[in-house]
């Protein structure tokens, strides 16, 4: 009698554990999906409320907030993804490149995709999340950049009046300053891409001819 109640404890407890995980699961679910409409419906509409987003998830107004406690809650979470994805295509694109010329133009064009898919957001972000909180979260890109053009100094590739970390935020505000460029229609979004990674290798010191061709080499 002991071995079927226990018997019957373990498959209830089993029954639980497969419902907790599957009631996790739909709500990772449903708050990916959030915040996927989200972002499509903020690009679309820098205003859009809560209300909004809702409706367009498909979703009541009280599943959003469930996720998130406010508008600026989903807003930084937006931007979390956002340094995270900069985050993971600035490493791909650097990662087993030797030349740091070449690793930092690999790098850009890695991540210009993203900063363009996410450089309205960026925008609406400084009114609630701030610059300085934007760059607080951008600080490891900025640390691996550092590291990068460091290296480009030691080997005699990049030069400089400033120290690499203070290089580094050069580069990062040169990024935005074209992600503005773009949203003001001063720059093609599609030339946007070589354009930072040109910038930013000339910033380094390397003459813009030589810095042209290694990215239309690589962009192609």
């Amino acid at each position: 009698m002991y071995d079927d109640a226990q018997g019957c404890a373990n498959r209830a407890g089993c029954r639980m554990s497969a419902m907790t995980t599957g009631n996790s699961t739909r709500a990772d679910v449903n708050r990916r999906r959030i915040l996927d409409v989200a972002l499509a419906e903020l690009l679309r509409d820098p205003d859009a409320s809560m209300d909004q987003i809702a409706r367009a998830a498909g979703v009541v107004r009280r599943t959003v907030y469930g996720h998130f406690p406010s508008r600026e809650a989903l807003i930084s979470t937006l931007v979390d993804d956002a340094v995270q994805a900069l985050a993971d295509a600035h490493a791909a694109g650097r990662e087993g490149v030797a030349d740091p010329a070449e690793a930092v133009a690999r790098s850009v064009l890695a991540i210009w995709p993203i900063a363009d898919r996410y450089r309205l957001l960026v925008a609406l972000a400084q009114r609630t999340v701030t610059m300085e909180g934007i760059r607080e979260r951008l600080a490891p890109v900025r640390t691996a950049c550092a590291d990068l053009l460091q290296r480009g100094f030691d080997q005699g590739v990049f030069s400089s009046p400033l120290p690499a970390p203070a290089l580094a935020h050069v580069h990062e505000q040169i990024l935005f300053a074209l992600m503005e460029a773009v949203n003001d229609e001063l720059l093609p979004a599609h030339e946007a891409g070589r354009s930072a990674a040109v910038t930013v290798l000339a910033a380094a010191g390397v003459p813009a001819a030589l810095a042209g061709a290694l990215v239309a080499r690589l962009a192609h």
